[in-house]
């Protein structure tokens, strides 16, 4: 048995030795060889056949390894202000880990977003498939996908005995996504679209994929049935965790500890504020003062609207080419590897948009996948725009993309295993910001980013108000059930008033608030700590502070928590 990371054998303590870089780099070999999803999303190969181990002992050796990884950096003397840093963060994610494990949250954990039965099926989205090999292990881990599957249910099993339950709904909105991967709702079956185009390959390798791909389906429809039948009658109706567990989900997911109750309310101030903006702007272009209204009269402009999901990725592909040759070597510095970001038609219909990393090697580069739900066939371009810049440059694959490239700067931990929803999810929203301060949006584009802002300050009020079960401020602008304490339902109310958006989106991302607690915040508070990291370095700097200078130095640092990343660009 492995026994975890440890200091380099060669006098670990001596001048010039880069004992946190060795134990960060170690645990990303063990990682790599103990988790093959992990393998697979860096683009490393022979590991793509396998499954990790999702039962309760498997669980147990990972938070053991973590320790033992935590163990070997406490002692450690970094060489330099870098390794202090990347110390810093590594040891602070590695605490959260285990204080998560040891609140049951990640063990019990079912969620419509973040849980193992998506963990699962999203792993395949990163496979390739270039070659005959790269298809055998497709067919291998379909073959092989009850395995985890039965873990997993071991470990909810467990979980239950002890009284650890996800609520009720995220447990039945699981199981109604498990039916749309089946084909059980109607849906397409993502099971055999995975493996439907595979005409070149040879026919004893077509009939095993066929037939793996049956087996996963079955597997999860039995999966989805367990759930349906034997875990919901269990779990809890009150979708609310409390303060304390919200705490903790909080830290985890922004790195930093904010006060709970004056982000709640600063989140009610940060979304009239943007509302008044969007008002200035439903007048100057309609002459109206509803937003709703002004949104509905973008949607209807056909110069703003395109036909066809192949269409809209290729407009996509254009604006994301174009603000990337636009900003590098202007306001910020782009390395040509990473100059490369494809736009994807993601092979789920859930409505996502996300991004995924480029391999370790950049043989594959990084993507942004949009998930367009079935039937969807027109896209308005106005809201989109900003999204572009969000998932791609200066937002997530500038970040991330960057992160893999400084091997001079940065450890292969930071480079590749470490996320910091607040740190990422901040940054996108704030490279959103600073586009339209760059003039890169004209006043209906300026609409839809506003129109995101907006979603992100409702997420902040609706998250933590239904999870701590606040009180609506009696004197709320929208003068909203004013007293009243948060539900669901009250949750839905609000936001239907106030987001120009569908209601099954809408009701989807309640659920997600809901069964993430933490989670949605993380992008609206990240981006206002990186405002406030933003203005204290202009303050230290006074009339030597530098944009440029600011954004690489803060990206330099690596992914690591917001209370981290203050420290560290303090130190600069």
């Amino acid at each position: 048995m492995q026994t975890g990371p440890t200091p380099p054998a060669s006098d670990p303590s001596g001048p010039g030795v880069r004992t946190v870089d060795a134990i960060a780099d170690s645990y990303v070999d063990e990682c790599v060889s103990r988790y093959p999803e992990i393998a697979t999303s860096l683009g490393i190969a022979d590991h793509d056949d396998q499954w990790s181990d999702y039962s309760p002992d498997g669980l147990a050796e990972q938070i053991a390894h973590v320790r033992r990884t935590i163990a070997a950096l406490h002692p450690t003397a970094p060489v330099d202000e870098r390794e202090h840093t990347a110390k810093e963060a590594m040891l602070e994610r590695l605490g959260l880990e285990v204080e998560l494990y040891e609140a049951h949250i990640t063990a019990s954990r079912v969620s419509v977003v973040a849980g193992a039965a998506q963990e699962i099926r999203s792993t395949f989205d990163l496979m390739p498939t270039d070659s005959e090999q790269a298809w055998s292990n497709v067919a291998a881990r379909l073959r092989g996908i009850h395995v985890p599957l039965s873990q997993v249910r071991e470990t909810l099993s467990a979980e239950a005995r002890e009284g650890n339950i996800s609520a009720v709904r995220q447990i039945r909105g699981t199981v109604e996504q498990i039916r749309t991967w089946t084909g059980e709702s109607g849906s397409n079956d993502f099971f055999a679209e995975l493996v439907a185009d595979t005409d070149d390959l040879p026919d004893t390798l077509q009939h095993e994929l066929s037939g793996a791909a049956d087996h996963a389906r079955s597997a999860y429809a039995d999966f989805g049935s367990w759930l349906a039948h034997d875990l919901a009658p269990l779990a809890p109706s009150l979708d609310a965790v409390g303060e304390e567990r919200y705490a903790l989900d909080s830290r985890s997911f922004l790195g930093a500890t904010v006060d709970l109750e004056e982000t709640y309310h600063w989140g009610f101030e940060e979304l009239h504020r943007i509302q008044t903006e969007q008002r200035q702007i439903a007048r100057d272009l309609f002459g109206l003062n509803d937003i709703k209204a002004a949104c509905a009269a973008l949607d209807s402009d056909p110069s703003r609207r395109l036909t066809g999901a192949e269409t809209f990725r290729a407009w996509m592909q254009e604006l994301s080419d174009q603000a990337i040759s636009d900003l590098a070597g202007t306001h910020f510095d782009i390395p040509e590897p990473i100059r490369t970001l494809e736009c994807c038609l993601a092979p789920t219909h859930d409505g996502l948009i996300y991004y995924t990393d480029p391999a370790e090697d950049f043989s594959r580069p990084g993507r942004m996948w949009w998930a367009v739900p079935e039937g969807i066939d027109t896209f308005s371009t106005w809201k989109e725009v900003t999204t572009v810049y969000h998932e791609g440059v200066p937002g997530h694959h500038l970040q991330v993309a960057q992160n893999s490239y400084r091997s001079d700067l940065l450890n292969r931990w930071q480079r590749k295993l470490c996320f910091v929803s607040g740190h990422g999810e901040g940054w996108a929203l704030y490279a959103e910001r600073l586009m339209d301060d760059l003039g890169y949006l004209e006043p209906g584009d300026r609409m839809g980013m506003l129109d995101s802002q907006a979603f992100r300050a409702l997420r902040v009020v609706l998250d933590i108000g239904m999870h701590l079960q606040l009180e609506i401020p009696r004197d709320n602008p929208w003068k909203f059930r004013p007293g009243e304490r948060w539900t669901p339902t009250a949750g839905f109310e609000f936001l239907s008033a106030n987001c120009y958006v569908d209601e099954p989106t809408l009701r989807f991302e309640l659920d997600r608030y809901l069964g993430w607690p933490g989670q949605a915040p993380s992008y609206k508070v990240g981006e206002r700590i990186w405002l406030e990291a933003r203005d204290e370095a202009r303050a230290r700097k006074g009339a030597a502070f530098d944009l440029r200078q600011f954004h690489a130095d803060a990206l330099n640092l690596g992914p690591l928590g917001l209370d981290p990343l203050r420290a560290a660009l303090a130190r600069i």
